[in-house]
């Protein structure tokens, strides 16, 4: 999807030419009807005259003095030309510039700057008609692109932002969010030209996360997918068959809740013409997707639905039952026939709706007007809008110590109906506290997050969205809408070690590139009836690639096992749980168990202990890397003896796709032609790049006696993992020393939690380098 991308070249030249006004230097100034100097009378009137300049440059028209004021013609040496209102010497109201380049703008200026409404027109013949800010699209607008795209929605800072209608030139239209710089992002519908639709989350323009799926001839697919592909479980739905018992009502409450988009309000915030091209990355991943579905999928199962699903004409189709099916990045690993003449009262029915009423939950509340924590979401937007806002437009630096501490926190009141400081809003007076802005927007940079981006995705169109079940410390988690960032509730006792360590913590995230720990963006107090603080992290579990299994890994023994019979993707399983051992290539390995002892040995000498390795696993379909061999035709010395493809760097890193996150050095392995740095390849994905903790490619072997917990069926799996350390904010304080001292007489000692950082570390460290064996056997 070119057509969004595309942004105004010209426009750049504008910025320049709006800072060019005419000199005022009267040596270098002459009007043609005489010299400046005889006008110096004049200089406060109003009159009519022309001016040129020594470069070149004139004007003709209304003056103020020897300023152009009114209306009036500015010609400069390249030929760009202007002709409408100036106040102050600037281009200011509505006024026409043409550059030399032949783009043509027609609309308001401001302070020299196209400011308002205007319409921009390229000599491509691109054409952009809407809302402005200092030289940049911003606002409701429409463009039509030179291949009969049409793009009309919002525009922030240049690009599609927020919500609107693209339709290609061929017929295809997605109505939905855009972000990042005009990718389908969000929640969206997608209608193909041959009558299919897709109706759900999309992520970097592709199909990312829950969905329905629906073909032109009848029938439907709900599920899940992880960047175009079809990934977790599902429900596909034949022609002429009606949703089971709760499905529908399923469906209802994610629309309500924000989590399907809602056509009939995207359809009133935008309205374009009819649409007309073609977008290839979605037809192929579309296409690998059904390749992939004919090579492995079920020899029965292709038989009974492959004609709905190809879209074609079924006699049977009325007879066809309904089927559970269970993904792997395309690949079908398993289907359930489910009967659509379910009774509403048989137990089937209602074990369904409970396993619903439970994905409910796991994706998280969006928090919409009406929701207990609405009001605090809202102060919460506007306390980072204004946090950010202030602290980004001052002179980058270097942190000072006196950046650091209470003294460099501070307190602002926002009332609603705004002061000379703060904008109006729609909940209660609050008071909003920024912790040590200099040092987070230090932070936030090294950590590489664009600030712009940073807003966009707490504080944009989109509400954030409020964990289930907070842990057992009380906090309460917010999450943004793209999933990139974490906002967690804090106690009065976890912000005072953040800040005591926040110097040291400070200087290890500069000193490691590498490290694991949690990533500290924004620490702030929000007073409203009573003090909450938080603290916003980078969401570690923001992945390109679907989580399968997560672990959090202390290294301690003591009810360190989940009691839930039911286990799921987002289920947090503990190290009791953990029955596969995961095998990394060898200097990998030691880059991260070195990189663990340092982050160890750094909270140790902070007093810190209790925090984990959250620890993320993708598990790969053991015949995946065979079709993608047989479909994309992967060359033999491009296969890892895992059987993961990992691929040479090269010089194209359009192609590899950047993770949220991602810092840090990008990991080498020894292949034919040395050592170097390599990319993962997968199906229907672009290279993955890898880094210590991301995307990092593993072989998973079961532990021989430890219990199932994670349900899976294999004894060796192709595995890519993600970790991070997180929970760093517990000191061994005098509680802590207290827990331990009556847990020891109860249990013992090693097995417990709460014991001193020391031990803690080295406990921790050797856990981790079992969970992480060498790997001693090839292959």
């Amino acid at each position: 999807m070119s057509g969004p991308v595309a942004i105004v070249n010209d426009v750049e030249r504008a910025l320049s030419l709006s800072n060019r006004t005419i000199s005022n230097d009267k040596t270098g100034l002459t009007e043609l009807n005489g010299d400046v100097s005889h006008a110096s009378s004049e200089t406060n009137s109003f009159r009519f005259g022309e001016i040129s300049l020594p470069n070149g440059e004139c004007y003709s028209g209304s003056l103020l003095g020897n300023k152009p004021e009114g209306y009036g013609n500015y010609i400069w040496s390249d030929g760009s030309k202007y002709e409408g209102e100036w106040k102050f010497g600037t281009r200011h109201g509505y006024g026409k510039l043409q550059f030399s380049s032949g783009a043509l703008y027609e609309g308001e200026f401001l302070g020299g700057y196209m400011h308002g409404s205007g319409t921009y027109t390229k000599p491509d013949r691109t054409i952009y008609k809407g809302r402005w800010r200092l030289n940049l699209k911003h606002g409701l607008g429409n463009q039509n692109f030179p291949d009969g795209d049409v793009f009309e929605g919002s525009w922030i800072l240049g690009t599609p932002e927020g919500p609107g209608k693209y339709a290609w030139a061929n017929g295809n239209v997605y109505l939905g969010n855009m972000r990042g710089g005009g990718k389908m992002s969000g929640k969206g519908t997608l209608t193909w030209i041959n009558g299919d639709s897709y109706e759900g989350s999309w992520l970097n323009g592709t199909m990312h996360g829950f969905g329905i799926y629906t073909w032109i001839g009848g029938g439907c697919y709900v599920g899940t997918w992880t960047r175009g592909l079809k990934d977790g479980k599902g429900t596909f739905y034949p022609k002429g068959s009606k949703f089971l018992s709760g499905q529908q009502s399923y469906l209802n409450a994610l629309r309500k809740r924000g989590l399907l988009p809602d056509l009939r309000r995207q359809s009133q915030i935008v309205n374009v013409q009819q649409p007309r091209a073609t977008n290839v990355s979605l037809e192929r991943r579309w296409s690998l997707e059904v390749s992939i579905e004919k090579v492995l999928g079920h020899a029965r199962s292709s038989s009974v639905s492959e004609s709905v699903l190809e879209g074609g004409d079924n006699e049977d189709e009325m007879e066809t039952p309904i089927l559970e099916r269970e993904y792997m990045q395309g690949v079908l690993i398993s289907e359930l026939v489910l009967s659509n003449r379910f009774s509403p009262s048989s137990r089937q029915a209602k074990r369904r709706e409970k396993r619903l009423a439970r994905e409910i939950k796991t994706v998280g509340e969006q928090i919409i007007k009406g929701h207990r924590s609405y009001d605090l979401m809202l102060s919460l937007q506007l306390g980072i809008r204004y946090t950010v806002g202030k602290i980004t437009p001052v002179h980058r630096r270097e942190v000072r110590t006196t950046d650091f501490g209470s003294r460099a926190s501070f307190w602002m009141t926002f009332p609603k109906e705004g002061s000379q400081l703060t904008p109006p809003h729609q909940s209660d007076d609050f008071k909003w506290k920024d912790y040590c802005p200099m040092v987070f927007r230090n932070l936030r940079e090294m950590f590489k997050i664009d600030a712009s981006d940073y807003m966009m995705s707490i504080c944009g169109n989109d509400a954030l969205r409020e964990l289930s079940s907070p842990g057992k410390s009380g906090s309460v988690f917010f999450l943004s809408q793209d999933d990139r960032f974490m906002i967690k509730t804090l106690r009065k006792s976890e912000v005072k070690v953040l800040l005591r360590m926040l110097p040291n913590y400070h200087l290890h995230v500069r000193r490691y590139d590498n490290t694991l720990i949690t990533k500290f963006l924004v620490c702030t107090g929000l007073n409203r009836q009573a003090v909450k603080r938080f603290v916003v992290m980078g969401n570690m579990f923001c992945t390109e690639l679907r989580i399968h299994r997560r672990f959090d890994l202390k290294g301690s023994s003591l009810g360190r096992s989940v009691d839930k019979v039911e286990i799921d993707e987002n289920t947090i399983l503990k190290d009791l749980d953990l029955n596969y051992c995961f095998y990394l290539e060898p200097s990998w390995r030691d880059a991260l168990l070195q990189q663990i002892e340092i982050d160890s040995k750094f909270l140790e000498s902070q007093h810190i202990m209790d925090y984990s390795l959250l620890l993320g696993v993708h598990y790969e379909h053991p015949n995946i890397y065979a079709l993608l061999c047989l479909i994309i035709s992967v060359a033999e010395d491009e296969i890892s003896p895992q059987g993961l493809v990992l691929v040479p760097r090269g010089g194209d890193d359009n192609s590899v796709v950047v993770g949220p996150h991602i810092r840090g050095n990008r990991l080498r392995a020894t292949s034919s032609t040395g050592d170097e740095e390599v990319d993962l390849l997968l199906p229907g994905t672009a290279k993955l790049q890898i880094q210590l903790g991301v995307n990092m490619p593993a072989r998973a072997e079961h532990i021989p006696g430890r219990k199932d917990a994670t349900e899976m069926f294999h004894e060796v799996y192709d595995v890519v993992l993600y970790l991070g350390i997180i929970d760093i904010l517990q000191e061994y304080n005098m509680s802590k020393k207290i827990e331990h001292a009556y847990k020891s007489i109860q249990f013992d000692s090693v097995s417990i939690s709460a014991v001193d950082p020391t031990f803690y570390s080295e406990r921790f460290l050797e856990f981790i380098k079992k969970v992480f064996p060498p790997n001693a056997v090839a292959g």
